[in-house]
C-alpha cells in the first residue's frame, strides 16, 4: 500500500489550476513522483466529492489513490 499524499507537503513543487470544495486540479512543475506507480505525473485532480463526470479521455494514461479525504488522480 503506498503512503499518503498530502498535497500541502508539496505545494511549492505544484500549481494550483482550479480549487472548489468538490474538486482541485494541479499541474506538477517539479517532477513529483505518483504515489501509486512512483513515475512523475503532469497534472493532478483531486476529488472530494461523491461524483464527477470526467471529459472524454485523450489516451493519456492516469492513476488513481483513494485517501480518506479524497481520490487523487494522477495524469501522466
Amino acid at each position: 500500500m503506498s503512503e499518503p499524499f498530502d498535497i500541502h507537503d508539496h505545494r511549492h513543487q505544484m500549481k494550483q489550476l482550479r480549487e472548489s470544495s468538490d474538486t482541485g486540479l494541479y499541474d506538477n512543475r517539479d517532477g513529483v513522483s505518483c504515489p501509486v506507480c512512483a513515475a512523475a505525473f503532469d497534472r493532478l485532480f483531486i476529488l472530494r466529492g461523491r461524483t464527477q463526470q470526467f471529459p472524454e479521455n485523450d489516451g493519456a494514461r492516469f492513476c488513481l489513490l483513494n485517501q480518506d479525504d479524497g481520490v487523487y488522480l494522477f495524469r501522466h
